[in-house]
């Protein structure tokens, strides 16, 4: 559903700026805007006027919409098809979420529309590091002179991890080095888009069928870090055949053996297992007994 006249009236919670359009602006100026209000186009303004609805009740769901009529000008769009840059087909089997028009775009503004895709994400032996060398040998591996585009690229790649797990674990890594990002940092990050090209349609599957039980499967990457030496922690929980919850992440502290290192893992996975047991009995969601860890 969408709220008519909500720009008008939702404030921004978040500090953003923008340019000063073109007419407005002096030679020899170089300010910017704060925005007092969601305008369209942000990430920011589907909180302030875009609703969604969901419920096994049409009647409730129903009820609701027309309570919403009386408070409110809205507008009904029906079946979401689009929403907050995920695109939801539904069939007969189950629902399916996607970003195949952001990864396109992520794609194209990159330049790399005529390339040729690549098959992982990032390579097996690369270690991204601050120090002045990349890959494991020493060469001239400078300082990006604007970390601007490496900043905007990364943060679009996070946010398309929302649908894409298999891009978490090159983008944990990447996201380590925003603040003064090298040229193998670059390199590494756009090796992800050319990947993602090769592939732009992947996303979640929610399947219809579902036995209500839960499994969750853990692992960890001992000591991957070469400037801590910290381990990676990476797990994903399904429900049924519905991926719920994933997460590639370095571990707090530095483990002292390869099993402390998995320990670790399980730990923060059965937190968040305990975590989605809750929020679905909040749900009225009664699962079949408990979670198999894996």
């Amino acid at each position: 559903m969408d709220v008519h006249n909500a720009f008008l009236h939702g404030d921004l919670d978040e500090e953003i700026y923008m340019d000063i359009p073109q007419g407005l602006r002096r030679q020899g100026e170089d300010k910017v805007c704060r925005l007092r209000k969601s305008l369209y186009g942000l990430k920011q303004a589907s909180d302030n006027d875009d609703i969604l609805i969901m419920g096994n009740d049409e009647a409730a769901v129903e009820s609701l919409k027309k309570y919403l009529h009386t408070a409110f000008h809205i507008k009904d769009l029906g079946a979401p098809k689009y929403f907050l840059g995920i695109e939801i087909a539904r069939s007969h089997q189950g629902i399916s979420l996607s970003q195949r028009k952001f990864v396109l775009e992520i794609v194209s503004e990159a330049g790399l529309s005529g390339c040729r895709p690549a098959v992982i994400p990032i390579e097996q032996n690369v270690r991204l590091t601050t120090a002045d060398h990349a890959g494991g040998t020493f060469q001239d591996d400078p300082i990006l002179q604007d970390p601007t585009g490496y900043q905007k690229l990364v943060g679009k790649l996070i946010y398309l991890t929302m649908t894409r797990p298999d891009i978490s674990y090159a983008v944990q890594n990447l996201s380590q080095f925003m603040h003064k990002p090298k040229e193998s940092h670059m390199n590494a990050a756009l090796k992800v888009v050319k990947y993602l090209k090769g592939c732009p349609g992947l996303g979640i599957f929610l399947s219809r069928k579902c036995n209500m039980e839960m499994t969750a499967y853990c692992d960890a990457d001992y000591a991957t870090c070469p400037m801590s030496r910290r381990s990676i922690t990476g797990f994903c929980i399904k429900l049924g055949d519905s991926l719920l919850s994933w997460k590639t992440k370095k571990q707090a502290t530095v483990s002292l053996s390869s099993a402390e290192a998995e320990y670790r893992a399980m730990a923060k996975t059965t937190c968040e297992v305990v975590w989605i047991r809750g929020l679905l009995s909040d749900l009225g969601v009664l699962l079949k007994g408990p979670t198999r860890l894996y």
